[in-house]
């Protein structure tokens, strides 16, 4: 099977959209990054998996940096998705400047105003699988600061919505 084959075929699973945060020491930079590989693994302890690029910034980040967060995006915060998924993107901390956020009291990463729901995690094991890194994290808390909205849905390469 080729890539292309394998990628248009994991492209008719539809995935919700997150921001995963965390804050780079020693400069405290915030960081964020989309992602579409991110699911529930366990509710005794509470665990998340998120699955990282190998090299990425985040992987790189989160390698060293156990704290972090996650944002579950509404339908209407597309635009918050696009903008942490560009390729050759400005700064993060330009990306963070018009986007309303509160810090997480645990883990000081951003977590977006209006999310569905926002988790904050410390990162408990990390998985090397081909040219990614599956990092599963304790949920520490979670708070919901839009539960009425509708998520954000990623389908065919596209963001889409529910209906």
């Amino acid at each position: 099977m080729s890539n292309e084959e394998f990628r248009a075929a994991m492209s008719r699973l539809a995935a919700g959209v997150v921001l995963v945060t965390a804050v780079e020491p020693p400069l405290d930079d915030d960081v964020g990054m989309t992602a579409t590989a991110f699911m529930s693994v366990s509710l005794d302890p509470p665990l998340v998996l998120v699955s990282l690029r190998n090299g990425s910034r985040m992987d790189d980040l989160l390698a060293e940096q156990p704290l972090w967060g996650v944002s579950v995006l509404a339908e209407s915060q597309r635009h918050i998705a696009g903008r942490f998924s560009m390729k050759g993107r400005i700064s993060d901390r330009l990306l963070f400047a018009d986007i309303p956020y509160t810090r997480g009291e645990l883990t000081g990463a951003p977590l977006i105003g209006g999310a569905l729901a926002t988790l904050e995690c410390r990162t408990e094991q990390r998985v090397e699988a081909g040219d990614h890194t599956l990092v599963i994290a304790r949920v520490l808390t979670a708070a919901f600061p839009s539960p009425e909205g509708t998520p954000l849905m990623y389908f065919r390469g596209k963001y889409r919505h529910l209906g």
